[in-house]
């Protein structure tokens, strides 16, 4: 009984989500509630939920420091640098922009935290993308499935979990692994490139004349900023694209890759339709150009300090966001006007993995997670166990998604290894194959960079997980099949 609600209850929320029948934030919280008295444990609510508030809170006060932190780091100007690079090779491209996402979503992946990940692909892309009009969700699917196939470095988690629930060496994991997840990061890129066409097509290949003449920074100048802007966009070279053109309406009429309006128009997901254009204005007064090396000094400490694992990752935001407040802006009116202007991403950011809370504490508490897994587990095939790391891996795409990454390692991948060993299958190989679904793990509801990734680009989650899922499944069987292929697993 508690297998089947517990699949019901994921459904439930999935559906009501999608069809934003309710928001994100009251669906991980009222769902959970509702089941947990069904089976019978609504008594115990209260306990499920401050365990689960227990667990994420570190993750909560971590997010809400590296919002800050990062936060202050773009409005100083810290990453203009990386945005002018990033449009000189996008130029006014739709298809370049979806490939400059992926690669920028990849590269900032090294340093193994999804969250900061998120900030920073978000702030440099979203100003391009609501210039050109192109569809937000393209930008949180393709940062998002990028990040998943990044998601797998040793200090990134998933590898570092696996790894210490089967008492196996993490190189031994990752480095084999190596070409399978290089194929799943090229097939990121190809499937960019797939979507970036299918914008070109519905948008066509506009000019933007500023960047043309030779200053691209010229495009993150919107409304409200002060700067001069671009001078338009214009339909090039490909013609007879849907909403190709240069009105507004144009855009709003065009149906986006993601099946959506455009976002960026009128109907956009998660674009109001009093949500003015505003991009990062080259001469903003936040910006510190004498205090850029101290600040690129502190964020490449940070992120070196996070990979050694020399504090805990809430504890180095926290000193972080405190120095770059306190060196930047000294006078405390400045230092209370930047927090207050990144309050709205705190306060929703947080929220969600608070709600998220809820959900996971009666997930587990109830104990319908550890049956759902243990019924997975054991519909596996008897014939099947010589081939339990193939198995593993298609197991991992479910049960990472439904599942916090820390119950999945220690409480399924386990079992799973003790099924395969009975058939010579070993420890290690169980556990290259349970970091292939990681692409997909990191769409779920269950993560909570995923809300920073929805949160700063506007994007609902409904939206974002509509379009998504599918593609970051495909590119999880993607790496899974090349492990294969290579004789890795």
């Amino acid at each position: 009984m508690l297998t089947i609600l517990g699949f019901v209850m994921i459904a439930t929320f999935l559906v009501l989500i999608m069809m934003k029948k309710m928001s994100p934030m009251g669906a991980l919280v009222l769902i959970p509630a509702l089941f947990c008295v069904l089976v019978g444990k609504g008594a115990h609510l209260g306990d499920y939920v401050l365990d689960g508030v227990g667990d994420l809170a570190p993750t909560a006060a971590m997010l809400m420091f590296a919002i800050i932190y990062f936060g202050v780091m773009i409005d100083v100007g810290l990453f203009d640098p990386i945005v002018r690079l990033i449009l000189r090779f996008c130029k006014a491209d739709p298809m370049r922009v979806v490939v400059g996402t992926a690669i920028l979503a990849a590269i900032v992946s090294l340093d193994g935290d999804g969250s900061t990940t998120f900030m920073i692909t978000v702030s440099a892309m979203v100003p391009l993308y609501r210039r050109l009009k192109m569809s937000l969700v393209v930008m949180t699917g393709v940062a998002a499935t990028a990040n998943g196939v990044m998601n797998t470095l040793p200090w990134g988690g998933p590898t570092a979990r696996a790894a210490t629930a089967l008492k196996v060496d993490a190189t031994d994991i990752f480095v084999p692994m190596i070409p399978a997840l290089a194929v799943g990061l090229l097939f990121v890129i190809a499937l960019a490139y797939g979507l970036g066409l299918r914008e070109r097509k519905r948008l066509g290949v506009l000019t933007l004349d500023d960047v043309t003449a030779g200053d691209p920074e010229q495009v993150l100048v919107g409304a409200g900023t002060g700067g001069k802007g671009t001078k338009g966009t214009k339909a090039g070279r490909t013609g007879g694209g849907a909403g190709s053109g240069t009105g507004a309406e144009s855009a709003a009429g065009a149906e986006s890759a993601a099946g959506g309006p455009a976002a960026g128009a009128p109907d956009a997901p998660g674009v109001s339709d009093d949500d003015e254009f505003k991009g990062l204005d080259p001469h903003r007064a936040t910006l510190r150009p004498k205090l850029y090396w101290f600040n690129a000094a502190l964020t490449v400490a940070l992120l070196t300090l996070m990979i050694m694992e020399t504090l805990p990752i809430p504890v180095l935001f926290l000193l972080a966001a405190a120095i770059a407040l306190t060196v930047n802006f000294p006078h405390m009116p400045d230092q209370k006007a930047r927090i207050a202007a990144h309050a709205e991403n705190v306060v929703n950011v947080s929220g969600m993995v608070f709600a998220a809370a809820v959900f996971t504490g009666v997930l587990t508490g109830t104990g319908m997670v550890e049956h759902m897994a243990r019924w997975l587990v054991d519909g596996v095939p008897e014939g099947m166990g010589p081939h339990m790391a193939l198995v593993t891996g298609v197991l991992s795409l479910p049960l990472t998604y439904f599942m916090s990454n820390d119950g999945f390692y220690f409480g399924i991948v386990p079992i799973l290894a003790e099924a395969g060993a009975a058939h010579g299958v070993s420890a290690v190989e169980i556990a290259r194959a349970s970091i292939a679904g990681q692409a997909l793990h990191m769409s779920s509801p269950l993560v909570p960079a995923v809300y920073v990734l929805v949160g700063m680009a506007k994007v609902e989650f409904g939206d974002h997980t509509r379009f998504t899922v599918k593609w970051a499944a495909l590119t999880s069987l993607v790496v899974l099949a090349a492990a294969l292929a290579f004789g890795i697993i």
